[in-house]
């Protein structure tokens, strides 16, 4: 398991002492668990005794979904299991689970007699849908959802494929539950009081596009005009001339300026940013322009200038980029294998 930065590994994690325990499901219920556990809580995995399909895809000897947890395998379709379950249940602050609508409860799992053994348990429940609703039973993956939400359909150029990086919905709904269960654990100290939190991967990316939402409702992205993401020059993905490519998000007039600068067409006026009908040439000016120089060329060019610059790197080439070694987000597995880091980060007063 990956470790905070030096800095903060003296200072106690701020879950020290909560005890969840988490039927062990795929995708974001793990993923929750895991920011739970390295945050400090003492997760307990009930693991099945056979792995699912999904969990197959991955290394069951090196499964960073694990890391820094217990692991208790039980047969929940056994009297005996389902009771050892509720044992562990008892003594604990908060449980996950992300199976259907209504599994847990036919196992005689459900919120009401975990509630029963304990009053104060803060019950985290992850599904892709949510617990009602026409979609509730019906099977679904981290694309689906994002397409639900309308997100995915501002994630392409007009008459492009949408598509969004595998897992983000996934990663979204982990969160999301991470949150609402220590906010409900929060309650459950000062009441006594515990709670289920209904956490849908679907409802956590509606409520990430708050701004999205902002901006359609201004016109600015979806609507009848060119849209600065979409279809300005100065907020776009270029190819360069060995392949590679970059991504420049230039919007505030400052970093234009400085753009067309770096650029070397000191020809265009930057006062004229925002006319929407110069941006096709502009584009395309642009788009001959970054071919002219190799990646790596415009990473020295422009990397860590006000011009609002990133090369589009692969998830080895990020591991080993210079500021995300500084950060320590990308630590390496015991078998070497690329992890990611575990945020936010936390720091003494």
């Amino acid at each position: 398991m990956n470790e905070q930065s030096p800095a903060a590994t003296a200072l106690q994690r701020p879950l020290q002492g909560t005890r969840i325990v988490e039927f062990e499901g795929i995708g974001p219920g793990p993923v929750a668990g895991r920011i739970l556990a390295a945050l400090g809580a003492e997760v307990t995995v009930i693991a099945r005794p056979q792995a699912g399909a999904v969990q197959r895809l991955g290394s069951t000897t090196d499964n960073p979904l694990r890391a820094r947890k217990q692991v208790v395998t039980l047969d929940l379709k056994t009297p005996e299991g389902v009771a050892q379950a509720l044992d562990l249940v008892a003594t604990a602050d908060a449980l996950i689970e992300g199976n259907r609508p209504g599994v847990m409860e036919r196992l005689g799992l459900g919120p009401s007699v975990c509630a029963a053994r304990n009053p104060r348990l803060v019950y985290g429940r992850m599904t892709g849908w949510g617990q009602d609703g026409p979609l509730a039973q019906a099977a679904g993956h981290d694309l689906n959802y994002v397409a639900l939400t309308g997100l995915l359909s501002l994630s392409a150029q007009p008459g492009a494929t949408p598509m969004v990086p595998p897992t983000m919905g996934d990663a979204s709904g982990a969160l999301g539950l991470a949150f609402g269960m220590v906010c409900a654990l929060l309650g459950a100290r000062s009441t006594g009081q515990g709670r289920v939190v209904d956490a849908a991967i679907l409802d956590v990316v509606a409520m990430l596009g708050t701004l999205v939402h902002w901006l359609h409702a201004n016109n600015s992205i979806g609507g009848t005009q060119p849209s600065v993401f979409h279809d300005s020059p100065f907020y776009d993905v270029y190819a360069c001339k060995d392949g590679g490519f970059v991504t420049v998000g230039a919007i505030e007039p400052q970093f234009y300026a400085l753009l067309l600068e770096k650029l070397g067409m000191a020809d265009v006026d930057p006062r004229e940013q925002m006319q929407r009908e110069k941006w096709p040439v502009m584009k395309q000016r642009f788009a001959e322009c970054f071919r002219g120089k190799t990646r790596d060329e415009w990473c020295a060019l422009l990397e860590g200038t006000d011009v609002c610059f990133a090369p589009v790197l692969t998830i080895a080439e990020a591991a080993v980029h210079p500021h995300n070694v500084a950060r320590h987000l990308f630590p390496k597995t015991a078998s070497g294998a690329i992890d990611t880091q575990v945020v936010p980060r936390f720091a003494a007063l």
